[in-house]
């Protein structure tokens, strides 16, 4: 996106990747269909050290600029939940798009090349970048670092970008998976591990200091959990924090035993959490977490627990398995506006190698169009 917008604008772009060919990511994101942006993005949709940083890209470049431009490549699209907007054929489609466009704003896209220095050599009266490169030298006045996280290193993700801003003394926010899946402790995985697959519907928060709550599903897997509930969580999530899980939102499962001459036991009460678990899962939570007798108050507190689950995960899967990769060049260091640094004119960071991190669901691409289109107006 950047490239486009520089290009329109009548400069000279050359984009350059190390991969052997272009938007591989784009390409295996939303199950190959990628999910493009979301039609409710806002900046509360973001986490970042400066939660205010991503709103001017996010103002001047919308769900609905992305959308023009899909439309006018005439591509078929779809909404599924929560406002998620995915291709219906491809994620070729996208990339085929941001093809023709580089090309029609004269960008040379040069592939499997490997950035090997970078440096300043501007001076009072001009800027100037050096590139040294698999392909030979560049000579710029502008760079724009769009180099990603390190989640899915797979497919070719590297620390570029944060070597690159290290390099100029730019500070960098740590870095941690996001949107991952999170892992049990051995004790954890001996009691709900063999349930893996089993998936429903749950409340899913994480964090003490910003107790954002998703209701999505939850899937129980070989290791842990995940499911877009979990994945989203999994963003706020710290290490040794407890995560809540309400296993029946809006629902009160255990109503009937509350009613006159109701048959209290293992069986009505297993009938009663079936209503709303799978039924492997509802057997399971009764052996794990009994109720403590089967009078009124033992069944309020059995409910309330089923409300308000809270297991401490040992961990996540890590960058292998995460969809994006939190923190990244400190938001302080860039002008929200350009997103140039503050400290060496000409030199750009957007997408997510900056601290802003977008929640599940077409959020992430969304920053990526308008952090480009943002340094793309300008550089």
């Amino acid at each position: 996106m950047s490239s486009i917008e520089a290009g329109r604008r009548g400069r000279r772009v050359v984009l350059l990747d190390h991969a052997e060919r272009i938007g591989k990511k784009i390409l295996i994101s939303g199950g190959g269909r990628c999910n493009f942006t979301n039609i409710h993005c806002r900046p509360e949709s973001f986490l970042s050290q400066n939660p205010h940083f991503a709103k001017s890209a996010l103002a001047r470049f919308t769900p609905s600029d992305i959308l023009a431009l899909v439309e006018k490549h005439k591509i078929p699209y779809h909404e599924k939940t929560l406002g998620q907007l995915f291709c219906d054929r491809s994620a070729q489609d996208i990339v085929t798009m941001l093809e023709r466009e580089c090309r029609d704003a004269n960008v040379r896209i040069l592939t499997g090349v490997k950035i090997e220095r970078l440096d300043d050599h501007s001076t009072a009266q001009t800027r100037r970048f050096h590139i040294e490169t698999s392909a030979g030298i560049f000579q710029a006045e502008s760079v724009i670092v769009a180099t990603g996280g390190l989640s899915i290193p797979k497919m070719g993700a590297t620390d570029l970008g944060y070597r690159i801003a290290e390099q100029f003394g730019l500070a960098i926010v740590a870095c941690r998976p996001a949107l991952v899946p999170l892992v049990f402790n051995s004790e954890d995985r001996e009691r709900w591990c063999d349930l893996s697959g089993l998936s429903t519907e749950v409340i899913a928060a994480a964090s003490s200091k910003r107790p954002v709550r998703f209701r999505e599903k939850m899937l129980i897997t070989h290791r842990g959990l995940s499911g877009p509930a979990i994945l989203q969580a999994s963003s706020y999530w710290q290490p040794g924090e407890p995560i809540e899980l309400d296993l029946a939102p809006e629902q009160q499962p255990l109503a009937p035993l509350f009613t006159r001459n109701a048959r209290r036991d293992t069986a009505s009460a297993t009938a009663a959490l079936r209503s709303v678990l799978p039924a492997r899962l509802a057997e399971r939570w009764l052996t794990v977490h009994p109720p403590a007798g089967w009078n009124n108050t033992a069944l309020e507190h059995f409910e309330q627990d089923l409300h308000t689950w809270r297991i401490t995960p040992a961990g996540t899967e890590g960058y292998a398995k995460a969809e994006v990769t939190a923190g990244g060049v400190d938001t302080a260091e860039l002008d929200a506006r350009t997103m140039e640094s503050r400290k060496v004119p000409g030199l750009y960071f957007i997408g997510e190698v900056v601290d802003v991190t977008g929640w599940l669901g077409g959020y992430n691409f969304q920053w990526a169009w308008a952090s480009g289109a943002s340094a793309g107006r300008f550089a």
